[in-house]
């Protein structure tokens, strides 16, 4: 009999070979492929007719015959058009894929198809046409109404099981299970005091809804069902994050630190400018944490440019001035190298005598050994560094405060064995990725949540624009301007393959091309992620220098670069770009008094739907806030926060809890009651969390964060 453990090998239509491969996508059990949700959903209830199409017209599902295909390649290298003409008896319109050549042998002349897209008028404005339509190939007879007449659920590719091939797997196992294969989690109590559906049946009406569902309440996760199961996602997140959070409060004692008025009057005098009053707010926050017995455990959230670093700066030095050391990690070599300069020229300027060293993989062997010997010894007092941080050999004398820089990027491990290194450390974890306040206190609940929400003054707002390649000329004629005015440019490219060896060549090449033929008058210079430590610091102390007025550069300058004096950035295929990447490196420019310039390039054709969203909402806006949320719409928390590159897992419904703050109060409360209801509320937790499997514990990886 099937359970929730059960292998897959054993489900029919599986067996060991795609078994195998599910599991190296940590799907390997009923459960885990039952929470490989519908991402959307189809309504073929009722197909469209192609005779009743109008152009921008809503998105409609066709039954349609292939009349004939055509696959044509273009004069730019590997750039292919693929063309289908449909019929059905109303009409026949033409179908359009770009670079996707395989789609000559899924649609041949008399193949049977179900697309789903918009129609629009083709460049000449004559024809009405369908481009990159979803497709699902029909079998001739589809007996048991799985993936036609009903309201149809669309999954991602899963391995090399396609959308198709897990609807018909889900549905039969769906149609095998007993009542009860599955553990009821959340407390049948909780369930019952919230009106939730029994977990099995939830899942069966989120695969499958019922057949007077309505398309937009499933479209925006709101179901009966949906919510049942998002309510559980959340409750047991909120439960590990609890269980956490008391063990912090209740078993740790940490360092409380002595903050007394004459210190911070002396470290006050240290800045070079006011404090806004979101700073002045956030350092409060930090000054109780600090003074409390018991270790901090805080998120900073700033926009770029906001002034994180000066306030983590002031952290650090109120470590020092207790006996402590503090330590600062920074995701990329180049980072850490700035964060050193900046700090050092900082401290160095106001005639304060502090002992910093820089830790980073490239430093030579002498250098490392003498940093390496003062860190044990006490004498560094403030140690910036990348992941060499929490390498085995590095030993501090009296670690106090770790501060980690753009967190999102290192792994739990990575940050537990920086913390580990003291004895029970302060952590302030930085990110100037906004998040909305819903989602911070969804994935990082064991953290206390501080936002710098101003810009300092000062701050001119920076023109974006996006144009394409028939416009190439009139932005580089801006760039000319700009450096002809005495300031400087980015122009960033793109990985166009999934090497560090491809990238380099194409930046290379790329950056060659704009010094010899594009701007032969200027200096060019190149940056990127293969440049060890001295190439990078040379390259980027000439551009602070204004001795290279164009800097072309790998996404390495994402983060952190700090050059005033540039004022226009131009994004190369700015299509390939997420979101919140585009933000970031927006962020590099704007960072003076002198008008700015974000150019986004886009190429002419085959630009998806998503991506023409993100590039309308960076023309539109530059709050990080609203960018944070469309990016989180688009692409998921999974992809937004690093999770897979990073040892967590997705969570489903964040985009349901954004849009749902009751949803997420709802099972917070009940989490935290739960764990404060005393030994026997804690034991019960307890055994809820130890009791989940698979997916569930990677998920709740996510309580480990900080």
């Amino acid at each position: 009999m099937l359970k929730a453990d059960s292998p897959l090998r054993y489900l029919q239509g599986v067996g060991p070979r795609r078994a195998a491969s599910l599991a190296a996508l940590g799907v390997e059990t009923v459960e885990d492929l039952l929470y490989a949700l519908p991402f959307r959903y189809e309504d073929r209830r009722a197909f469209g007719r192609i005779g009743a199409l109008r152009p921008g017209g809503a998105e409609v599902a066709l039954a349609v015959r292939v009349e004939r295909s055509r696959l044509i390649r273009t004069r730019r290298p590997g750039f292919t058009i693929f063309e289908a003409w449909l019929r059905d008896e109303s009409g026949t319109i033409r179908a359009v894929w770009y670079n996707q050549p395989f789609l000559q042998r899924v649609f041949p002349a008399g193949r049977r198809a179900v697309v789903f897209g918009r129609a629009s008028l083709d460049r000449h404005g004559r024809e009405l046409v369908l481009e990159n339509p979803d497709h699902e190939i029909l079998d001739e007879a589809d007996a048991e109404g799985i993936h036609t007449g009903r309201i149809v659920p669309v999954y991602r590719k899963l391995g090399e099981l396609s959308s198709r091939m897990q609807r018909t797997l889900i549905f039969r196992l769906l149609e095998s299970l007993p009542a009860g294969a599955l553990p009821e989690p959340v407390p049948r109590e909780i369930g019952s005091r919230h009106g939730l559906l029994p977990r099995l049946e939830a899942l069966r009406q989120t695969h499958f809804p019922p057949p007077d569902s309505e398309p937009d309440d499933l479209a925006a996760r709101r179901s009966l069902a949906q919510r049942s199961l998002a309510f559980e996602e959340i409750f047991l997140l909120q439960l590990g994050l609890a269980v956490r959070r008391f063990g912090f409060r209740e078993e740790e004692r940490g360092i409380s630190y002595a903050v007394p008025d004459a210190l911070r009057t002396r470290l006050a005098r240290l800045l070079p400018f006011r404090l806004t009053a979101a700073q002045k707010r956030v350092l409060r926050e930090i000054r109780a944490d600090l003074e409390s017995p018991h270790p901090m455990r805080r998120l900073l959230q700033g926009d770029v440019g906001s002034g994180k670093t000066i306030v983590a700066l002031l952290a650090m030095l109120v470590a020092v001035e207790n006996g402590y050391q503090a330590a600062l990690m920074a995701p990329t070599e180049i980072l850490a190298e700035q964060h050193f300069r900046s700090l050092s020229r900082l401290l160095e300027q106001k005639g304060a005598d502090y002992r910093l060293v820089l830790l980073a993989g490239s430093l030579r062997s002498a250098r490392r050994r003498e940093a390496l010997a003062e860190m044990e010894s006490g004498a560094a007092q403030i140690v910036v560094g990348t992941h060499a941080l929490f390498e085995p050999k590095v030993r501090f004398r009296r670690l106090g405060l770790v501060v980690v820089d753009e967190q999102h990027r290192f792994g739990v491990l990575q940050r537990a064995a920086l913390a580990g290194k003291g004895v029970r450390p302060d952590v302030l974890v930085m990110t100037a990725t906004p998040i909305p306040r819903s989602l911070a206190l969804t994935v990082y609940g064991d953290l206390d949540l501080s936002v710098i929400d101003e810009l300092p003054p000062g701050r001119t707002p920076i023109r974006t624009l996006v144009r394409g390649e028939a416009e190439r000329e009139r932005v580089y004629e801006g760039v000319r301007i700009a450096v002809s005015q005495g300031q400087q440019a980015y122009v960033v490219v793109p990985l166009v393959e999934e090497t560090e060896k491809t990238d380099l060549k194409a930046a290379t090449a790329f950056a060659k091309r704009l010094g010899e033929q594009v701007f032969p008058d200027l200096r060019v210079g190149l940056v990127h992620g293969r440049l060890k430590g001295e190439g990078k610091e040379e390259v980027m102390r000439a551009f602070v220098e204004k001795r290279i007025q164009v800097l072309v550069a790998t996404t390495v300058i994402e983060v952190g670069v700090d050059v005033p004096n540039a004022t226009v950035m131009v994004v190369e295929h700015a299509e390939r770009f997420g979101l919140s990447q585009l933000h970031q490196l927006r962020g590099r420019v704007g960072r003076g008094s002198a008008r700015s310039y974000c150019v986004l390039m886009v190429a002419e054709d085959g630009i998806g739907r998503d991506a023409r969203e993100r590039l309308r909402i960076m023309e539109e806006t530059s709050d990080g806030f609203r960018i944070a949320e469309k990016d989180l719409e688009l692409r998921g928390p999974g992809v937004v926060f690093g999770t897979q590159q990073h040892g967590l897992s997705d969570l489903q419904f964040l985009s349901l809890v954004l849009r749902d703050s009751a949803l997420l109060e709802s099972a917070r409360t009940e989490a935290h009651a739960l764990v404060n209801r005393g030994a026997e509320g804690r034991a019960l937790a307890q055994a809820v969390l130890g009791s989940l499997r698979g997916a569930w514990k990677r998920r709740l990886g996510l309580a480990e964060v900080g």
